[in-house]
């Protein structure tokens, strides 16, 4: 566990210790949180993640289920004998529902400069809304 050393108590300080994600509390989970973006363009849907150092043959995979878009994988930790480190490790999942007219067989990927970017074509179908038929029950 990394500790910081304040030169004084301050109520910015108590702050910080309240924020402070390197404990094991319910904030964990944000550790390993890994931030995305996502636009569309001309005929396309784009994901972007924020994956730095990373190696895409071995630390993370992409996949399409369905409607939904997976990046899963795992940043492994380099063992140290001392010193700090305010990196995230762990594995990590995160999905992003993909919009309608979307084509997942089409689907690219790039990594770049730490940066994965998955590309969905996406057709311009119009779709026309279904009217259901309620029926009434038959009093008896």
């Amino acid at each position: 566990m990394t500790t910081l050393v304040r030169p004084f108590e301050s109520p910015m300080g108590d702050l910080m210790d309240w924020l402070d994600l390197t404990r094991a509390t319910g904030l964990a989970p944000l550790l390993r949180f890994v931030p995305i973006e996502t636009f569309s363009g001309d005929s396309s849907f784009v994901v972007r993640a924020d994956l730095p150092g990373l190696d895409p043959e071995k630390d993370f995979e992409v996949t399409v289920e369905g409607d939904v878009l997976t990046i899963k994988g795992e940043r492994r930790e380099d063992l140290h004998e001392d010193g700090r480190s305010e990196l995230r490790y762990g594995s990590f999942t995160r999905s992003v529902r993909l919009p309608q007219g979307s084509r997942p067989e089409d689907v690219s990927a790039k990594y770049d400069a730490g940066v994965l970017e998955v590309t969905i074509p996406v057709t311009a179908a119009a779709v026309s809304p279904v009217k259901v038929e309620v029926s009434k029950k038959e009093a008896s």
